[in-house]
């Protein structure tokens, strides 16, 4: 899947975001609980965080959907308790369920919104095209949404939210419930939109192969951000990767790991299990140098996921889960 990351982009004038100890409290319940975050104009910027993290009270406050108990938000510079008007024009906000009116057509839709943001009668007509364009909807601009497929549909959600052209474009799940393929022709609009004008694109996902895509990723739990950086940078906190031999020996073969790699195996049904720094270039080594035959070896790398439970206990959710295991190979 190609997605719109392509590295931290060099922004000129304020970040898109900037966080400072924003605390915010419902009642006697503390929902967030002092986070410190910035995110760059042009960049791509992952969300992640189990349920009850806090990551929906920090989403709507980022939106002026609610208020800081305490701390300040920033939004291309304007603030959010002095200036929510301003912020309101700079962001565009994709719900994960769909709020498009389905006995409207695309167009139609999109003048509603427009009409919402008092966008002149001059330039309506180019933007439309341009979003419709943008989005690969132009030719289904007067169908009606009710005959548009899921990935369709998502895709006018976010022509719609580019109308009034905002600077940064909060995404909800932006492809839940969505198959393999819409998916992907979602993420490569997705893409196009970053290359063509630069939006930042701050968005929540339990699809690891999309949190992958993002320039720089941030955990929530229990109200705080409890890790932060790029997905490598977040992966090489785990460190070993995890290698699964399958052998007619498996005896010999964790003795050779003990004595020649100084590696402690841990037998697993019919598999022995090791844990290494690259096990990439264990493999080759410890299968040249053994005399019994290897039938399958497997290394999995540290993943998100990984990352997700070591820092919050837990992972996401199974249906969410990215490439599985790679088989490198097998002798016999």
């Amino acid at each position: 899947m190609t997605g719109p990351g392509a590295g931290t982009p060099d922004a000129v004038g304020p970040p898109a975001i900037r966080a400072a100890g924003v605390h915010k409290s419902y009642g006697d319940v503390e929902a967030v609980r002092g986070i410190d975050l910035t995110v760059a104009q042009g960049e791509t910027f992952g969300f992640l965080g189990p349920n009850g993290a806090g990551k929906t009270s920090t989403i709507a406050m980022l939106c002026t959907l609610a208020r800081p108990t305490a701390g300040t938000i920033e939004i291309a510079g304007h603030d959010t308790r002095t200036d929510p008007d301003r912020v309101r024009r700079e962001i565009g906000l994709i719900f994960q369920q769909t709020t498009l009116d389905p006995d409207l057509t695309a167009a139609e839709n999109l003048r509603f919104h427009a009409d919402l943001y008092a966008l002149p009668r001059t330039t309506l007509r180019s933007r439309l095209d341009s979003v419709l364009d943008l989005v690969g909807l132009a030719d289904r601009r007067d169908d009606f949404v009710r005959t548009f497929s899921g990935g369709m549909q998502r895709r006018l959600e976010i022509a719609r939210g580019l109308m009034h052209r905002p600077r940064l474009l909060f995404l909800d799940e932006p492809t839940v419930g969505l198959d393999p393929h819409s998916r992907a022709q979602v993420w490569a609009h997705l893409a196009e939109l970053r290359r063509r004008e630069a939006t930042t694109l701050f968005l929540t996902t339990h699809y690891l192969e999309e949190a992958e895509q993002c320039d720089r990723i941030a955990i929530i739990d229990a109200g705080r951000i409890v890790a932060q950086g790029t997905p490598e940078e977040l992966k090489s906190v785990i460190g070993a990767d995890h290698v699964e031999l399958r052998t007619e020996d498996n005896a010999a073969v964790a003795t050779v790991l003990r004595e020649k790699f100084g590696l402690e195996p841990a037998a697993d049904g019919d598999a022995l299990r090791v844990r290494t720094k690259d096990g990439a270039k264990l493999v080759p080594v410890l299968c040249a140098g053994l005399d019994v035959p290897v039938y399958e070896v497997t290394v999995t790398r540290p993943s998100l996921d990984d990352v997700f439970l070591h820092h919050t206990g837990r992972g996401l959710d199974a249906e969410a889960l990215g490439a599985g295991p790679v088989t490198v190979g097998a002798r016999s």
